[in-house]
């Protein structure tokens, strides 16, 4: 029989060995949707906000990021797909919802930002509204990474708009659609998932996007000219549902923000270099970079002159932003 003392001391006992057992929080899954390929940058990217989170809160909080639609989910179906709660955060091509939210576009009007000095200063005026449209839909923006310069590929070899008159182009977003017509090249707005077979059944001979998605479809296969006119920027926003966030203890949503607020401007740096890379890649597999002439540039910059003005008509809330922008730049 237990002495008192003895019983006490393998009640505590037993009691030690159920808190040392029991975690001091349960363990919070969500998955993360993005359309990219396991190799691209924003989906390395996206992994590596995963392992930095889980590491920061424990294991507490452990993001799986799931890479070339494997969810189910096209890259315009993104943003509602994290509103609805279908996914607890996506890794989001931002223009491409334009269609819910118009100033998500506002950063790919032709021709607005040369470099990505300039694009950083966009980003400070149009964070707010990116911040607001998201929130709107349920979700909070974590981080944003852009792509890099974009180029036109083609089947086509021209040294004048002229020779790429009619070509159909693969286009991932309305205004870049309407600079296309603007200057003579027939858009066909179409998802990434279904790129790769339009070239391949030949209903399309152009693809509008970066060295980076070049390499990642493999685009020497399909085409053999790339003409670096540098049109437009695009960039990716990785968002997490607010029902979900609303779920982490305060101190998992501050470890949340400060590391998406230390690898954001480290994604961004990275963005040069995979430009470069991908461009040697590209080149190393036969494709052909083909200069844009100063006239061929000026020529598509007079003819897409008022496509910003018109959307700034359509999207009101970009006036202000844009201008402040334009206005900081002396232009």
């Amino acid at each position: 029989m237990l002495t008192r003392r003895q019983f006490s001391a393998l009640t505590l006992s037993t009691a030690t060995l159920l808190g040392a057992s029991r975690p001091a929080h349960a363990a919070t899954s969500i998955d993360l949707s993005t359309v990219l390929p396991d190799g691209s940058f924003h989906t390395e990217n996206a992994k590596r906000y995963a392992a930095e989170v889980l590491a920061a809160t424990s294991g507490e909080v452990k993001i799986t990021v799931h890479s070339g639609g494997a969810l189910g989910f096209k890259g315009p179906d993104h943003l509602r797909a994290v509103r609805d709660g279908l996914v607890g955060m996506a890794d989001i091509h931002a223009s491409q919802q334009a269609g819910d939210e118009p100033i998500f576009a506002a950063e790919t009007s032709p021709f607005l930002v040369s470099n990505l000095d300039e694009l950083r200063a966009l980003h400070r005026h149009l964070r707010p509204l990116f911040d607001a449209a998201a929130a709107k839909n349920n979700q909070k923006i974590l981080y944003m990474v852009p792509w890099p310069s974009q180029y036109l590929f083609s089947k086509v070899k021209a040294d004048n708009l002229e020779g790429l008159r009619n070509s159909k182009v693969r286009v991932s977003d309305r205004n870049v659609q309407d600079l296309c017509s603007a200057v003579g090249i027939t858009p066909v707005l179409i998802p990434w998932v279904e790129t790769i077979p339009a070239l391949a059944s030949g209903t399309i001979s152009g693809v509008m996007t970066s060295a980076v998605s070049g390499v990642d479809g493999r685009l020497w296969e399909f085409v053999k000219y790339a003409y670096p006119t540098n049109h437009t920027w695009i960039s990716q926003m990785v968002n997490i549902n607010l029902d979900v966030w609303k779920k982490l203890t305060p101190a998992q949503q501050t470890a949340m923000t400060q590391i998406a607020n230390r690898l954001e401007p480290l994604f961004w740096a990275q963005t040069s270099k995979v430009d470069s890379d991908s461009l040697a890649k590209l080149k190393s597999m036969g494709m052909e970079v083909m200069p844009v002439s100063a006239a061929m540039n000026a020529e598509m910059r007079r003819r897409t002159s008022g496509l910003l003005q018109a959307f700034e008509k359509s999207v009101p809330a970009s006036k202000q932003p844009l201008t402040a922008y334009l206005a900081e730049l002396k232009r």
